[in-house]
C-alpha cells in the first residue's frame, strides 16, 4: 500500500485541480492520499466526490498545511484527519489567507519599485483558489522573462533576505497544533530537513513541537538521503513522535511525483497507526 500524505492542488499552489490530482494518484497506484493545501481545505470535498463518483479504491485523508513562524523560520505544520468543517479551523485559515493577501500586496509593491508593475494582479489571476503564494509570484516573473527559471525568482527576488521578500505574519506552532487538534486531527512537522537550520536548531524545533503536543514528523520524503532519513527517524523516536511520509506534490515532475520513493525506517511508528487516524467520508 502506497501512502502519500502531503500533496497540493490548484486551491493553493499546486498545478492540478483536485479531480486531476485524484486521477493521477489513482493511475500511480497510490492507495492512501492526503490533500494538504496551504491554509485552505477548499479542494477536499471535490476530491472526495471524484473518488465516490468513480468508485475508486483510493482512500482520501482530509488534510491542510498551515504556515507558522518560529524564531525567524517559516515552519509548515501539516494537519491530517481533520474535520474540514470545524468552525475554529475555518476562522483561523481565513485569517491566514488574509495575511497572505497583505503579504502579496507588499511583495508586489517592492517589485513595482524595481519596475515590475502589477505582479500581484497577474498572480491573483493565476491563482485559481483563494491562496496567493510566492509560487504564483515566481511563475509570473518567469512568464514575463524577468528570471530564466523558477528557482531564480526566489534566489534573486522572493527568497528570505532578497529585495522583494516580506516577512510573513503567521501564527505560532503552538496555535497551529491546537487548531489541528480541535479539528480532530494529527499535527505533523512537514519536511523537517528542508529548513535552513543546523541540527541543533532542528532538535530544538522538534523538542518545542513535542512540548506543544505535536504528533509526528515527516520522515519519508521523495528526495532525502539515507543519513537524513535516519536522523529524522531518530528525532521522532527520541521525542516519542509518529512518522509520516509524503511527496509534497505540486506538479508532475521526475523526482517528486505522487507516491515516489516513499517509505519509513523500521524504527518508525507510522502515523496511520495513530489513534486519531481516519479517512475522509
Amino acid at each position: 500500500m502506497i501512502y502519500d500524505l502531503h500533496s497540493h492542488t490548484t486551491t493553493s499552489d499546486g498545478s492540478l485541480t483536485p479531480v486531476e490530482l485524484i486521477t493521477r494518484a489513482d493511475v500511480r497506484q497510490v492507495g492512501v492520499l492526503a490533500i494538504t493545501d496551504h491554509d485552505t481545505v477548499d479542494g477536499l470535498a471535490e476530491a472526495q466526490k471524484e473518488i465516490t463518483d468513480k468508485n475508486l479504491k483510493l482512500q482520501l485523508v482530509n488534510g491542510v498545511e498551515i504556515s507558522t513562524k518560529w524564531h525567524g523560520f517559516e515552519i509548515h505544520i501539516v494537519g491530517l484527519c481533520i474535520d474540514p468543517n470545524d468552525d475554529v479551523l475555518q476562522s483561523c485559515l481565513d485569517t491566514q489567507l488574509h495575511h497572505r493577501e497583505i503579504r502579496a500586496q507588499a511583495m508586489s509593491d517592492k517589485l513595482a519599485k524595481k519596475g515590475f508593475e502589477d505582479v500581484y494582479k497577474d498572480a491573483r489571476e493565476m491563482a485559481i483558489g483563494k491562496c496567493v503564494s510566492r509560487t504564483h509570484f515566481a511563475k509570473v516573473l518567469l512568464q514575463r522573462g524577468i528570471v530564466s527559471n523558477f528557482d531564480a525568482a526566489f534566489k534573486k527576488y522572493l527568497g528570505k533576505g532578497k529585495s522583494a521578500y516580506v516577512s510573513p505574519n503567521w501564527m505560532d506552532i503552538e496555535t497551529a497544533v491546537k487548531i489541528i487538534h480541535r479539528a480532530g486531527g494529527i499535527a505533523i512537522i512537514a519536511h523537517p530537513i528542508r529548513y535552513d537550520m543546523s541540527n541543533k536548531w532542528l532538535a530544538k524545533l522538534v523538542d518545542e513541537f513535542a512540548e506543544h503536543g505535536g504528533d509526528a514528523l515527516e520522515v519519508g520524503l521523495t528526495q532525502i538521503s539515507p543519513n537524513q532519513r535516519t536522523h529524522i527517524s531518530g528525532l521522532a523516536n527520541k521525542y516519542d513522535l509518529y512518522s509520516s511520509q509524503g511527496s509534497d506534490f505540486h506538479a508532475p515532475a521526475r523526482w517528486t511525483d505522487l507516491g515516489k520513493s516513499l517509505y519509513l525506517t523500521e524504527q518508525c511508528k507510522p502515523v496511520w497507526q495513530h489513534p486519531k487516524w481516519r479517512f475522509a467520508s
